[in-house]
């Protein structure tokens, strides 16, 4: 099975996009070869470059506030477990207390390294970071892979409280839905949306087809998915065929 997520506003945009760099981080660090590692730095520039937004932080605050006022409007309900409430809004606390903390916007600290403020204005030139332009970080590249890992982690750790934020409130929203069987009748799938509600990310899952790939496109009152055949060269073409999918709006 693969599934697919589209964002139904900007802010929730932005949170998959941070997500997907925090991720792609992760795995990068953790590997041992130096051109891992250069990748790995890359990425964490780009998370500067998406998180820069002025209202970023504030945005996750408020969202947890938002989470936090949700999950107490639950209290005295027989239907839903009260140590489960007490276990997430510690949870929803901690990474208030933590991305409040965090000084000024994701990465501020790191823009005072002149090193790396090097690197990062020559990392999107084609070729731009070879030994001969930049020395020093040729030489940082041959170090000892536990030396280089150790520094990625102490150049990250200043963007935690936000990826710690961003996991919980998208962990949050998606376990919320619950997921429901459609199909796709001649490859298509059209379903107005509930008047008055908000949906926030629809989640979709299908079977894995190399050759079928959703067109997903909605708003406030409408949702629709449109599957595309994809042929040997990649060109897409509408497909006509029955297909079963799994659906979940989150709101």
């Amino acid at each position: 099975m693969i599934r697919y997520e589209f964002p139904f506003n900007e802010g929730i945009r932005t949170m998959l996009r941070l997500e997907n760099l925090f991720d792609r981080l992760g795995q990068l660090v953790s590997r041992d070869a130096a051109i891992d590692h250069h990748h790995a730095l890359a990425t964490l520039f780009e998370i500067m470059d998406v998180a820069a937004r002025a209202d970023l932080k504030a945005d996750l605050l408020r969202e947890l506030e938002r989470q936090r006022a949700r999950l107490n409007a639950y209290r005295g309900n027989p239907a839903v477990s009260e140590a489960v409430i007490d276990e997430v809004t510690v949870r929803i606390d901690a990474a208030f207390k933590a991305l409040h903390e965090m000084p000024g916007k994701a990465g501020a600290a790191l823009t005072a390294n002149e090193w790396l403020m090097s690197i990062r204005s020559r990392i999107n030139i084609p070729g731009g970071t070879c030994g001969f332009d930049l020395p020093a970080y040729y030489a940082w590249q041959q170090f000892d892979v536990q030396r280089r890992r150790g520094d990625l982690f102490r150049w990250a750790g200043s963007l935690t409280p936000m990826a710690d934020a961003l996991r919980l409130l998208l962990g949050l929203l998606r376990d919320a839905a619950e997921p429901h069987n459609v199909t796709a009748v001649a490859g298509h799938f059209l379903q107005p949306l509930a008047a008055g509600k908000t949906f926030q990310l629809l989640r979709l899952r299908m079977k894995s087809n190399e050759t079928l790939v959703p067109e997903i496109s909605g708003h406030r009152l409408m949702v629709s998915v449109r599957l595309m055949q994809q042929d040997a060269e990649g060109r897409l073409q509408p497909s006509n065929v029955d297909t079963p999918l799994e659906l979940t709006l989150c709101a």
